[in-house]
C-alpha cells in the first residue's frame, strides 16, 4: 500500500489544486486601486472651456494637473477569491484530518469506505453554503470589526448543528466524536485564515494601496473631519480623491486638512463617477435639498458600481447598537442604550474568572522570575501597591511589579515640569525614576501579570477604560465620569490604541467610546489586539 501516492488518498485530487490556487494569488500579489484623478480636473476644466464660471465650491486646487499612476482593478476582487481558496483549504483539511482521526486511515478511501468520504462531502458542500449564505464575504465587513468572525462562528454552528438535529431524528449512524472535533478545529482554523489575510490587508491599506476612491460631499466642517477620519482609520478602506463643498467656509487656521484634493461640483458628482473608477460616494452632513437631493443622488448613482454612504451624526455609537426599523416613508434607526448589568455582564465576569486563573497558573513561574530579579535589582519589595478608584468610584488596591525606586512618589513633584503626558496624566520618556528592570518589564508589559490577581478577585477586570488614582477621579467632570461605569481594565483600547503616545482626550475618548459600545466578541478582539501592541512595544515607557 502506498501511503503516499494519489492512489490511496483519491481527496489529494481536491486539496492539491485549491493549495496551488492559494499559493498562487499569494505570489501573484496584489495591485492597488489608485484612481484616476486626471477625470476630476478633466470636469472642473469642462466648465471653464464652456463659458461656465466655476463653482463657489471649485478651488484652484481642483485643476492643478496630477501624475497619473498605475492602477490594477479589482483588489477587493481578489481578496475574496483569496479569502474563498483559503476556506475551501481549510474546510477540506479539516474534514480529512478528523475523518482520519477518528475512523482511520482506510476512511479517506472511496473505494474502502465510500460512505464516510459521501458524509464529508456533503457536510463540506453545507458548510462553505453557509459561509457565503451568512454572508461572512461581504465587501462591507472584511478586514475590520468583528462582524466577519462572529458570522463565521455562526454559519458554522448553524451547519453542525442542523447536522447533529438530522443525524439524531434520522436514526443516521453519524460519529459524534467526529463532529466534535472537526467544529473547533475548523472554526479555529477559518479565524486564524481570516486573521491573516485581514493582516496582509491592513499591512496594504497602510502603505495607501487597496484603498477604495471616495468623494466626499457636505459642508466644509463635516467634511474635513470625515477625511481626516479617513486619513487616519486607513482600515476603513477609503481614500477621499474629491470633494465637493455645499458652504464657502474655509480651516479657520493653522493647516487645511482637505489639502490638495480636489473639488467638484456637487451637480458633477455622478458624472464624475460614471467616467472615473470612483467607487464610493460619502455624505458627510446636510446637503442643499435635504432628504431630495440624497434621493436625486442616489437615483442617479444607481446603475453605477458606486456605493452611497450617509456618515450618522450618532458619533462614537458601534453597529451592533444600531437597528433600522423601516416603516412606510419613515426608517427609524433605534440606538440600544448601554447596559451596566444583567446577563451579559455576568458572562464577561465569568470569562474574566476563567482566562485570570488560567493567566495566573500559566505565568506562575514567570512572575516569580521576575519578582526575583525586581528584588536583586534595587531594594524594596516586589509588589507595588496602588489605591485606584473603580466601578462607581469605589477604592481597590491595584498590584503591580515595582518599576521604579521605592522613593519614587515622592520624586514626582520635582519632575512635574519635564510632564510629557497631556490631561491629568503624567507621561515622561526615559523616567529617571524607573529601575534597570522595571524598564524591561515596562517595555512587554511584565509588570502588569500581578493584575490578573485584581481580575480574580473582582477590582478589575480583562478589558475595560484604565484605572486612573484618585485625585484624577477626583478631577473628573461629568462626562469623563462615565469611565468608572464599568470596572477598569488590565487592557482596553486605549492600550491597543497607542498607550502612553496617546494624548488625555483620545484616551478619554476611546475609554467612553468602550464604556458604552462593549460586548465579549469585542473583548476577545482586543485581547488579540494587546498581544500584538505588547509584541511590538508600541507606545511602552
Amino acid at each position: 500500500m502506498h501511503l503516499y501516492s494519489f492512489e490511496y488518498y483519491p481527496s489529494a485530487y481536491m486539496i492539491v489544486p485549491t493549495l496551488g490556487a492559494f499559493f498562487f494569488i499569494i505570489t501573484r500579489g496584489w495591485g492597488t486601486t489608485l484612481l484616476s484623478v486626471n477625470t476630476i480636473h478633466e470636469l472642473g476644466r469642462a466648465a471653464t472651456s464652456t463659458g461656465q464660471e466655476p463653482s463657489a465650491t471649485d478651488s484652484p486646487a481642483a485643476l492643478v494637473e496630477v501624475p497619473s499612476q498605475p492602477a490594477r482593478r479589482n483588489w477587493d476582487m481578489k481578496y475574496q477569491v483569496a479569502i474563498i481558496v483559503t476556506d475551501i483549504a481549510v474546510v477540506l483539511a479539516t474534514l480529512l484530518l478528523a475523518q482520519t482521526l477518528r475512523f482511520g486511515l482506510d476512511s479517506v478511501d472511496v473505494q474502502d469506505d465510500p460512505q464516510h468520504m459521501l458524509y464529508s462531502a456533503v457536510l463540506a458542500t453545507f458548510w462553505l453554503w453557509a459561509l457565503w449564505l451568512n454572508k461572512s464575504r461581504d465587501r462591507r465587513i472584511i478586514g475590520i470589526g468583528v462582524t466577519e468572525y462572529s458570522r463565521i462562528v455562526s454559519a458554522s454552528a448553524v451547519v453542525f448543528g442542523a447536522l447533529a438535529v438530522v443525524s439524531y431524528l434520522g436514526k443516521l449512524e453519524f460519529a459524534r466524536g467526529y463532529l466534535i472535533l472537526a467544529f473547533p478545529v475548523g472554526v479555529a482554523g477559518l479565524l486564524i485564515g481570516r486573521f491573516a489575510w485581514r493582516q496582509h490587508l491592513a499591512a496594504l491599506r497602510r502603505q495607501g494601496r487597496c484603498l477604495m476612491g471616495a468623494v466626499v460631499i457636505g459642508p466644509y466642517a463635516d467634511v474635513a473631519r470625515v477625511v481626516s477620519q479617513l486619513r487616519t482609520h486607513t482600515k476603513a478602506g477609503y481614500r477621499a480623491i474629491g470633494v465637493a463643498l455645499t458652504d464657502h467656509a474655509t480651516a479657520a487656521g493653522g493647516k487645511d486638512p482637505l489639502g490638495t484634493i480636489p473639488r467638484v461640483d456637487l451637480q458633477r458628482v455622478p458624472e464624475l463617477v460614471r467616467r472615473s473608477r470612483t467607487r464610493a460616494v460619502i455624505i458627510a452632513g446636510e446637503l442643499p435639498g435635504g432628504r431630495e437631493e440624497i434621493r436625486r443622488l442616489g437615483w442617479e448613482l444607481e446603475n453605477f458600481r458606486a456605493e452611497l454612504i450617509l456618515v450618522s451624526r450618532l458619533t462614537d455609537v458601534a453597529g451592533p447598537r444600531l437597528h433600522l426599523r423601516p416603516v412606510e416613508g419613515l426608517p427609524m434607526v433605534h440606538v440600544d442604550l448601554p447596559q451596566y448589568s444583567g446577563v451579559n455582564h455576568t458572562l464577561k465576569r465569568a470569562f474574566d474568572v476563567v482566562v485570570a486563573a488560567a493567566a495566573l497558573l500559566v505565568f506562575a513561574v514567570p512572575m516569580a522570575l521576575v519578582a526575583l530579579a525586581v528584588k536583586l535589582d534595587s531594594p524594596g519589595p516586589a509588589i507595588f501597591r496602588q489605591e485606584r478608584v473603580g466601578v462607581q468610584g469605589s477604592r481597590f488596591v491595584m498590584y503591580k511589579f515595582r518599576s521604579m525606586f521605592v522613593q519614587a512618589e515622592t520624586e514626582l513633584a520635582k519632575l512635574q515640569r519635564l510632564n510629557e503626558g497631556n490631561g491629568l496624566l503624567f507621561k515622561m520618556k526615559g523616567d529617571p525614576r524607573i529601575t534597570r528592570v522595571g524598564a524591561f518589564t515596562r517595555r512587554y508589559s511584565l509588570d502588569e501579570l500581578p493584575q490578573f490577581w485584581n481580575v480574580l478577585i473582582g477590582g478589575m477586570s480583562l478589558v475595560g477604560p484604565r484605572p486612573p488614582l484618585p485625585e484624577e477621579a477626583d478631577q473628573y467632570e461629568h462626562q469623563v465620569a462615565r469611565r468608572l461605569l464599568i470596572k477598569p481594565g488590565i487592557t482596553g483600547l486605549w492600550q491597543v490604541s497607542g498607550r502612553s503616545d496617546l494624548d488625555w482626550e483620545e484616551s478619554v475618548r476611546l475609554d467612553l467610546y468602550y464604556v458604552e459600545n462593549w460586548s465579549l466578541a469585542g473583548d476577545i478582539h482586543i485581547l488579540a489586539r494587546t498581544v500584538k501592541a505588547v509584541l511590538k512595544r508600541e507606545g511602552a515607557y
